[in-house]
């Protein structure tokens, strides 16, 4: 018989192998099992201790789609989709979080940012990049970009703050994977900007620095990405926004809007 705490690590990892299957096949990787989180669950736990069916470890997302018609607009499929999620127990994150912060922004943007994870600020307010790394992303978009905030759509990586503002874990990660992927996939950009190491990395699946990464077009399922700097780098480095700057000329670009036009990208 498993000792208490060997069963209850054996469930997390099971938990998290579950959870990065599913994040594997919403990420457009081949020939990946959708495996039921729940039912790995129950098949780890120790014969004499069952564990019992917690729906919360599950990330499947077919209650987002099914309540919906095909004409529902987007503004609708996410609110769906937030509903889904709920007071969500996918992770360990759960415990220390104020708020799920879930995206926000123009549900039919043209334009997408991903950051890693909410700060403080955000786990606050529930809302993404509201602190001053957030200050300055704001400005890119407002002062550089000359759009306005509520034109694009912002989200993260993962939706809960991790402790003390660590990376998140690979199985936290993988928790989060579907809810990204289907956030993406609803508000269907033409454009998807990574903010940062992390999310870049997370977003195309690699281990390549930023410092690589950064000022060239990557794909995301079909959709251009362009990594750049974290606005949080840039408050510790200023001198590199001149970096950003080129690549948020590249993005414009690749909108089919030049620098002085970038109003137009405003919905009429």
């Amino acid at each position: 018989m498993f000792e208490p705490d060997v069963s209850q690590e054996l469930q997390r990892l099971v938990r998290a192998l579950a959870a990065h299957a599913e994040w594997l096949g919403w990420s457009g990787a081949p020939a990946v099992p959708r495996w039921d989180a729940v039912t790995l669950t129950v098949a780890a736990a120790s014969p004499e201790e069952p564990a019992p069916a917690d729906p919360s470890s599950a990330t499947d997302l077919a209650g987002a789609r099914a309540p919906l018609p095909e004409e529902a607009t987007a503004a609708a499929r996410l609110v769906a989709l937030r509903e889904a999620i709920g007071d969500c127990r996918r992770c360990r994150l759960a415990s220390s979080r104020t708020r799920i912060v879930f995206g926000v922004g123009d549900p039919d943007a043209r334009l997408l940012f991903v950051g890693e994870g909410p700060g403080r600020d955000e786990d606050l307010q529930g809302e993404p990049f509201v602190g001053k790394a957030g200050q300055l992303l704001t400005d890119i978009i407002e002062k550089g970009m000359r759009l306005r905030r509520s034109d694009v759509y912002i989200c993260n990586v993962v939706k809960c703050r991790p402790p003390e503002n660590r990376d998140p874990e690979p199985d936290e990660v993988a928790a989060c994977g579907s809810f990204l992927a289907r956030q993406i996939e609803i508000v269907a950009p033409e454009v998807i900007v990574a903010l940062g190491r992390f999310a870049a990395q997370a977003l195309l699946s690699t281990t390549t620095p930023i410092g690589k990464l950064r000022g060239g077009w990557q794909e995301y399922r079909g959709i251009p990405v362009m990594p750049t700097l974290h606005p949080a780098y840039l408050l510790r480095n200023p001198g590199d926004k001149r970096l950003v700057w080129e690549d948020v000329k590249k993005v414009m670009e690749r909108l089919g809007l030049p620098l002085a036009a970038a109003e137009k990208l405003r919905p009429a």
